[in-house]
């Protein structure tokens, strides 16, 4: 006899766990499922939490490093990697604990094992004892998630050629480490090891790192890197990779058809994330898919009634906050309320790099190309006096508007705390405030978010300092 629900979530993620609660907060039966041995997904064991952990170190040893340009001389600086890993993995236990915690306040079922369709309403939860659960509910949330894409000719060996999962648990810190991608994961992994000491050497096939990211940001962060003693190579395709020992050769072709080859202690393929929706009874329902990506309508609902997708399965952001997001969305439909569907477009992407980069809306190049007349408002932080407090004077903020209405169609920061920056004019953009609106906005003496007003007022012609 299947257990009856209102609502199962398949995958305990940020997606999953969040929609798990809000269904739970408004009076449903919930039951969610999970294959791992702990709730919290890609995210918090193998994704943003651990490597941001892994990222805070990296910026706590650049900060000693930088301190004697104010007079503070710290000698004999010592990683002790081990002790770093355990930081990290108290982190996240801690995290995983606060997860459970709230299923239990939101009285979530939570059922441990591998779930898998049998039809619309019903999920056979296989269990690591080889027993089974059959769990039947009027509606499902597939929160399955996503995994590394290895490369066909080079699959992950888990000790030489890595994903960003193995990459996370290295015994130490490598002498040398070539990164094929130089995406969100690629770049902060390789901002991670080049200020632990490591001989990084980044790989990308596109013709800058960050390509969603801002073209002026981009290069600017390229430039830092290659400061901190990153080798960049863009406009360059893999051809292969070898494990001989203890090395990995790793040889590309640059933009002109020259073959080179870098040799490293570890290689990591950071190419992309692939959805984790094969072999979860998709055929057994009217679910369509496309490229292995879940088709969903606005409210997160499959061509199945009845079955919702959310998060890294479907083709949206592939960011743990949008899968938070759209969670919510599909919970609040479900229980009958009537959300407003995501606005993708105002989606806040960071990268925990240093510097590090964050950005919202369109790019200045995608603004004009679709058609707006465009004009931009940018401050350098080596203007802003709590920058040069924390002797961190390069990067700026910059506003994409239409000239005519004072839209904010875009921001873009490179800099000091440019991730927790990005939240002002991020919110003005989904609020739909003008530049004026912002630029009007007083704004307290000396900070770094300052500078979100300075770029305004430039973009609104009330500049004072820019």
């Amino acid at each position: 006899m299947a257990e009856q629900f209102d609502v199962i979530v398949v995958g305990s993620g940020p997606g999953g766990y969040v929609a798990a609660a809000r269904a739970g907060s408004l009076g449903l039966k919930v039951a969610i499922v999970e294959k791992d041995g702990a709730l919290g997904g890609t995210c918090l064991h193998r994704g943003c939490i651990p490597t941001k952990a892994l990222l805070h170190a990296a910026d706590v040893v650049s900060e000693f490093k930088d301190a004697s340009k104010m007079g503070i001389v710290a000698e004999g600086i010592k990683v002790e990697w081990d002790k770093v890993q355990k930081h990290k993995n108290q982190i996240v236990k801690s995290n995983a604990g606060g997860v459970s915690h709230i299923m239990k306040s939101r009285k979530v079922d939570v059922f441990n094992g591998f779930g898998k369709l049998q039809d619309k309403n019903t999920v056979l939860v296989s269990h690591a004892d080889g027993t089974s659960t059959t769990l039947s509910a009027k509606n499902i949330i597939l929160a399955v998630g996503s995994t590394p894409r290895a490369l066909p000719f080079a699959p992950f060996d888990g000790e030489r050629i890595l994903s960003s999962d193995h990459i996370l648990g290295v015994s130490e810190i490598p002498g040398s480490l070539t990164v094929i991608g130089g995406g969100v994961i690629g770049i902060e992994f390789a901002s991670l090891f080049v200020r632990l000491g490591t001989k990084v050497t980044v790989v990308e096939a596109l013709p800058r790192v960050l390509m969603p990211a801002d073209e002026e940001a981009s290069k600017l962060l390229t430039r830092e890197m290659e400061r901190q003693g990153t080798s960049i190579k863009t406009k360059c395709m893999v051809q292969s990779i070898e494990r001989t020992g203890d090395t990995v050769k790793t040889v590309f072709k640059d933009e002109k058809g020259q073959e080179n080859t870098v040799e490293s202690e570890l290689c990591l393929v950071a190419i992309g994330r692939g959805p984790l929706t094969e072999n979860i009874g998709l055929e057994n329902t009217r679910v369509k898919t496309e490229k292995g990506y879940i088709v969903v309508n606005g409210m997160m609902e499959t061509d199945e009634p009845g079955i919702y997708a959310i998060g890294d399965c479907v083709w949206t952001p592939l960011l743990a906050h949008t899968a938070s997001a759209e969670g919510i969305v599909a919970a609040e439909h479900i229980a009958g309320e009537s959300p407003a569907a995501i606005e993708y477009d105002h989606t806040p992407w960071c990268v925990y790099c240093e510097p590090p980069v964050a950005w919202a809306g369109l790019t200045e190049a995608e603004a004009k190309e679709a058609g707006h007349d465009v004009k931009v408002g940018k401050f350098n932080f080596a203007a802003n006096p709590k920058a040069a407090i924390l002797g961190k004077k390069r990067g700026f903020v910059k506003f994409i508007t239409d000239k005519q209405y004072g839209e904010i169609l875009g921001v873009h920061i490179i800099g000091p705390q440019a991730t927790d920056l990005l939240a002002e004019p991020a919110y003005a953009m989904a609020m739909e405030t003008t530049i004026e609106d912002v630029a009007k906005t007083v704004h307290a003496h000396p900070t770094l978010y300052e500078a979100i007003y300075e770029a305004a007022a430039i973009a609104a012609g009330r500049a004072v300092h820019g």
